[in-house]
């Protein structure tokens, strides 16, 4: 499950970054109030970049609480 996650947070970091470049370069050839409206798609990627990634320490943290909690009720 460790892949998937950090396979798919790579994945909204690098759409993140793509469609940043490909919206930038569109705004100067075809014109700024054409192509505005796309930096919302590239805020959704980082927004899903950074909640993947703070969902996955979160989840560390509470997989860490549950070792512990195991081993205390083990004693």
């Amino acid at each position: 499950m460790n892949t998937y996650n950090n396979i798919m947070r790579l994945f909204w970091l690098t759409l993140s970054i793509a469609l940043f470049i490909i919206v930038t370069y569109m705004c100067f050839t075809k014109g700024f109030e054409k192509w505005a409206f796309y930096y919302v798609f590239v805020a959704v990627g980082f927004t899903m970049y950074f909640f993947k990634t703070w969902m996955m320490k979160r989840m560390e943290k509470h997989l860490q609480f549950l070792k512990e909690k195991q081993e205390s009720a083990n004693k």
